[in-house]
């Protein structure tokens, strides 16, 4: 039962981070830490859309926020960043942006 669960949550993960646009975020926080701003200028979006990405990131635990004066900062939670650069670590798998070039994105079946 545990491990029906286990891919019950890998999937529910990886879901999350089927979204191109959810991806890209997850990508530009892997530098470090980016406000609602930097975050609108970098990727272009819409501040609307991008607090709804931001909300799920937040609801799957990938990302946090820390209030910086009247702004918020925005990274990913530690749970989530593996030792390797440009990876992180979704506890069922190891999601490696160094694998293919462009926006395209590979999952690593952890061993």
């Amino acid at each position: 039962m545990s491990r029906s669960r286990n891919r019950a949550t890998c999937a529910d993960k990886l879901k999350v981070l089927s979204d191109p646009t959810r991806l890209s975020v997850v990508r530009e926080l892997m530098a470090g830490p980016k406000s609602v701003a930097q975050l609108i200028h970098v990727l272009g979006l819409e501040q609307s859309l991008l607090s709804h990405h931001l909300q799920t990131l937040r609801s799957a635990g990938f990302v946090l926020a820390r209030r910086e004066g009247r702004s918020r900062s925005y990274y990913l939670a530690s749970k989530i960043m593996s030792g390797a650069k440009n990876s992180i670590n979704l506890g069922c798998c190891q999601l490696d942006f160094d694998q293919v070039a462009g926006t395209d994105r590979t999952a690593r079946r952890s061993r």
